[in-house]
């Protein structure tokens, strides 16, 4: 190789005026990927959690609404579907969160051990009208609402992301009785 092209080679070899711009250039789009799916999925997350605070407040809004009246509160609490609706839209996912089919739904538990077992739902009564199905017939079956809700949730960055769009659900039970 002749002195004047080597010269040239060992500057272009030592010089790094570019390699910073073509590194920056190689990593920054891997970095902009990250953040977005770290946002989108910040977001999914945030969303599960409004949406399973959205349930405890609908629960809470039927017992509000329905333990001074006669059970089944399904039959006998006129503002049920209405407190509950109003409840659950006062998250910040506002009128997005539904209610779904079939919530709120009554069900009738009895202590059993450490636990709750399930001893009838509306509109069948357990009867006899007592815990003997759990082992403690000297007890009266607890009167339980549950209430279950849906949010569509769609990726803030679509397309960008790896969090896709997806129907999320929550649900919350609460004794009324």
């Amino acid at each position: 190789m002749p002195p004047r092209q080597a010269k040239f080679f060992r500057l272009f070899v030592m010089s790094a005026a570019g390699t910073v711009a073509t590194e920056f250039a190689i990593v920054v789009p891997f970095l902009v990927f990250l953040l977005f799916n770290l946002v989108d999925f910040t977001l999914l997350i945030w969303a599960q959690m409004e949406l399973d605070f959205a349930a405890q407040m609908g629960a809470q809004a039927a017992y509000s609404a329905c333990t001074g009246g006669g059970m089944p509160a399904l039959s006998n609490c006129a503002g049920l579907t209405a407190a509950v609706n109003q409840a659950i839209g006062e998250t910040s996912l506002g009128s997005q969160v539904t209610l779904a089919s079939g919530s709120p739904g009554e069900i009738y538990y009895c202590p059993s051990g450490g636990s709750l077992q399930s001893v009838s739902t509306y509109p069948t009564l357990p009867s006899p009208y007592n815990c003997g199905a759990a082992g403690n017939a000297s007890e009266l079956p607890g009167d339980y609402i549950s209430i279950a809700v849906s949010y569509s949730y769609a990726p803030f960055f679509n397309g960008l992301s790896l969090v896709s769009a997806r129907t999320m659900s929550g649900a919350a039970i609460q004794r009324l009785k």
